[in-house]
């Protein structure tokens, strides 16, 4: 009965040992189990890292190569490999010589071993004439890695292509070349000059208070003096010299000073202003004196060379010489001012013909319709005209009738004007005056004309008298036509009663007569004629 209560005794024992064993394993097959998906997460991770670095090294756009202290090669990318031109590495395990051997002999291998050899950063520029992709430019930069001992462990290069950096500094220098070119053989005068000073200077004011520089420079004209020594003449072509008449040395040493510049503190002045709203170009008409005398006439084109917008430090001012245009466009001013007097002047006495009368007298007195002013009229002519002819002859008749228009064009001041109507016949128009003002300036003229001495170049002296109509709008017509009429009527009405007298027209009842008026040079009372 003992033996079989302890043979279960012990197997329950062992049972229970069993189950304890079984849960053992149980949890070490869950741990198991945790650190294999913590070691195929690792993996992946890892895998992903490797990817990443793959990707990084097969796509950056530099080389990048780490060497270790015998120059074979740690990693490397392939834009370093192809930039270096290494064969293809088709086993992690290929021979570490055969690949230190390929890296120093490659383009970058002298600069590899002085770099580990001086233990000091290095770049290196190379040209490579015969690459499959045409002429190539790279640059490397080599850093030693140390242990910090002194020792050199190895090198990180990393390599760029600047070949488009170069073709854009050629394309540069060939550009500098064009225009210098141009600049100096250029027909038209050039000069270059630097406003960077200035500019700065006018933002220092800015950055004190000064909002209104235009202002502030007429308040301050010696201010303008010296914001134009700030500018400094950089360089000049021949064309140039030849323009403001000067010496190669003259055109440095002086600014404005090189001419005498019309309204030159204006110019200043413009050129600040120019600077001060960052105008980069600017077009106008220039006028100076060189030194020498000469006065010329320029169109001046400024313009700030590309990529000096922020400091104006390469400005280039074209002067085109239009002297020669300027002259042409005033004789063609003058000609056609000439054509213009021809059409409307009197060949004989240079006083306005009948055309202009008839226009100008008609838009006068539309115009006094406006305002309701007046317009008076003198008809004039010539006493006795044909017994100076017929004793002169008729050369010296003609120029009689010339001075008589001198002596008349004496008296007679603008808006009003004189007319040589016909012959010895005058017409003088009067503006705004009325008919007590009209018979005043007829008495004048009179007088003038009784007191003149006529043809005393032509060896004789002749004496003259002439008679007077007057009559004025809108108190004695209603046109011009009729203006006209009144006052010759005037006129016929004196010569009818004893010439070298005034006629002023008198309406009275819708009769129209004239009234003469006779007055000495004493000045007496007039008597009716």
């Amino acid at each position: 009965m003992a033996d079989g209560v302890v043979g279960k005794c012990d197997g329950c024992q062992l049972v229970s040992e069993l189950m304890a064993e079984l849960d053992i394993l149980r949890r070490r097959s869950s741990e198991m189990s945790q650190l294999e998906e913590r070691c195929r997460r690792a993996e992946e991770a890892l895998k992903a890292h490797e990817e990443r670095s793959r990707l990084w090294r097969e796509s950056a756009p530099m080389g990048v190569c780490a060497t270790d202290g015998n120059g074979r090669i740690a990693a490397i990318n392939r834009k370093m490999k192809e930039m270096l031109s290494l064969p293809p590495i088709h086993d992690e395990n290929d021979d570490n010589d055969s690949q230190a051997s390929d890296l120093l002999e490659s383009s970058m291998g002298e600069a590899l071993r002085l770099c580990l050899e001086t233990k000091k950063p290095l770049v290196v520029e190379q040209f490579q004439p015969n690459s499959k992709e045409g002429p190539k430019s790279l640059r490397y930069h080599l850093s030693p890695v140390s242990d910090g001992g002194g020792a050199a462990l190895g090198v990180i290069a990393f390599g760029e292509d600047i070949t488009p950096l170069h073709r854009a500094e050629q394309a540069l220098r060939e550009s500098e070349e064009r225009y210098r070119l141009l600049f100096e053989s250029s027909p038209i005068a050039m000069i270059e000059r630097d406003a960077s000073t200035l500019k700065a200077h006018i933002e220092q004011l800015s950055d004190s208070g000064v909002t209104d520089l235009g202002d502030y420079v007429l308040k301050d004209p010696e201010e303008i003096d010296r914001c134009m020594s700030m500018i400094k003449t950089v360089k000049h072509n021949v064309a140039f010299l030849e323009l403001m008449e000067i010496s190669d040395d003259t055109a440095f040493a002086r600014g404005l000073d090189m001419a005498s510049f019309k309204d030159a503190k204006e110019l200043g002045r413009e050129i600040i202003l120019m600077l001060a709203r960052n105008s980069t170009s600017n077009e106008k008409e220039r006028t100076f004196t060189t030194l020498k005398g000469s006065k010329k006439n320029v169109l001046a084109k400024t313009l700030v060379v590309s990529g000096h917008e922020a400091t104006f430090s390469r400005i280039v001012v074209a002067l085109v010489d239009i002297t020669q245009r300027k002259r042409m466009e005033e004789a063609l001013r003058i000609s056609e001012q000439r054509f213009r007097d021809q059409a409307i002047r009197d060949d004989l006495t240079g006083l306005y013909n009948r055309r202009y009368l008839y226009s100008s007298l008609n838009e006068l007195i539309s115009a006094a319709k406006t305002d309701d002013s007046k317009v008076s009229v003198i008809f004039m002519d010539i006493d006795h005209f044909k017994v100076v002819v017929d004793t002169y002859g008729h050369l010296n008749g003609s120029q009689v009738i010339r001075e008589l228009a001198g002596t008349i064009r004496y008296a007679v001041e603008s808006p009003a004007y004189a007319v040589a109507y016909a012959g010895d016949e005058f017409v003088i128009v009067l503006p705004g005056l009325d008919d007590a003002c009209a018979k005043q300036k007829a008495l004048e003229i009179r007088r003038l004309i009784n007191n003149a001495v006529y043809l005393r170049e032509q060896g004789v002296d002749v004496r003259l008298s002439a008679s007077f109509g007057v009559a004025t709008f809108p108190d004695h017509a209603k046109d011009m036509r009729d203006l006209l009429s009144a006052a010759d009527q005037a006129l016929f009405c004196v010569k009818q009663t004893g010439k070298n007298s005034v006629g002023l027209h008198r309406n009275h009842a819708g009769n129209v007569h004239s009234e003469g008026l006779t007055e000495d040079d004493g000045g007496r009372n007039a008597t009716r004629g």
